[in-house]
């Protein structure tokens, strides 16, 4: 894995003087590790909302995980969008559409479909970018050898190891996160260069809230006006909404301020590795020997594109 001098290497220093605040020299984590985080905090937030998709349905769960993630990030930022040019507002606009698609469909196959198997196929979005944006050929080696790790985990990405059983929309479901994360990963680079901190951020997540409002609307009301404890289960969407989008989206809009899109696409995909995991402790979804070899092409994948990065 990458070490903070791999990071250095890679810090895009503008002209001009840039005051570095106290908090943030104290803070200064090294990005893949920043990115090995917030893909924990993903999959630990995917599995713990699938407890939250019976009473309030996927649509409903992920509108009041966006909601209430706005909510949180609008009183902690406080976004100051006047004086903003029409193509930053923009940007933001279409990171908070991008997410509101991926967080949706993933949260749809991944109801459907074991995690490591949708985590796998949602990697194509970042593989994607890293093939686009490769300059040598053994990026594109790299690359290519993740793909193959994806294809494994497709074919064989059933319980037990097995084609039998993956439903043909969480499949479509989990190839529309994929989509959606290439954008994703375009668009939070363009974002967070653009605006303060995590000002961003925050008017990317309102956008995403209202775009899956429509949807999520009538599922989460009627889920919360029938259950014992609505407040309770509040409670729990804000504790899931924190450890998906606030705290990974974060950490992956730090990460690309100091990497390349390309290191970056291709050190997540470690992803599909650490939902396998996740989905085992969690959900106890057990992998097969095809799952495990693809895991580890796209594991070996990741590891030899960061080190082929360093100068």
């Amino acid at each position: 894995m990458s070490t903070a001098s791999t990071c250095e290497t890679a810090v895009q220093v503008s002209p001009g003087p840039s005051p570095v605040h106290p908090l943030r020299r104290r803070l200064n984590v090294p990005a893949p590790l920043l990115c090995v985080t917030a893909m924990f905090a993903v999959q630990l937030g995917i599995a713990l909302s699938q407890p939250l998709f019976g009473p309030l349905g996927v649509s409903g769960a992920t509108f009041l995980r966006l909601a209430a993630a706005a909510v949180i990030l609008l009183a902690v930022t406080r976004p100051r969008l006047r004086g903003r040019s029409r193509r930053d507002l923009a940007s933001a606009g279409l990171l908070g559409m991008v997410s509101a698609g991926m967080t949706l469909c993933f949260a749809g196959a991944v109801d459907r479909l074991p995690m490591g198997t949708a985590a796998t196929i949602e990697f194509l979005g970042p593989l994607a970018v890293a093939m686009a944006f490769a300059r040598r050929a053994s990026h594109l080696l790299w690359a290519l050898l993740a793909g193959g790790g994806v294809a494994l985990l497709t074919l064989f990405g059933g319980e037990g190891g097995g084609t039998h059983g993956l439903d043909p929309v969480g499949l479509g479901l989990a190839f529309a996160a994929a989509a959606c994360y290439a954008g994703y990963i375009l668009l939070t680079d363009k974002v967070g260069a653009s605006f303060k901190g995590f000002e961003g951020l925050a008017v990317s997540i309102t956008v995403g809230a209202l775009v899956t409002l429509p949807l999520g609307i009538g599922p989460a009301w009627h889920g919360l006006s029938s259950a014992d404890n609505p407040w309770g289960l509040l409670l729990a969407v804000t504790g899931v909404a924190l450890l998906l989008p606030v705290i990974p989206y974060a950490l992956e809009m730090s990460a690309l301020r100091r990497l390349p899109q390309r290191v970056f696409s291709v050190l997540v995909s470690l992803e599909p590795a650490v939902s396998a995991l996740v989905g085992l402790v969690v959900l106890h979804q057990v992998l097969g020997a095809a799952q495990l070899a693809g895991i580890a092409c796209v594991v070996a994948a990741s590891v030899a594109s960061t080190l082929a990065s360093r100068r």
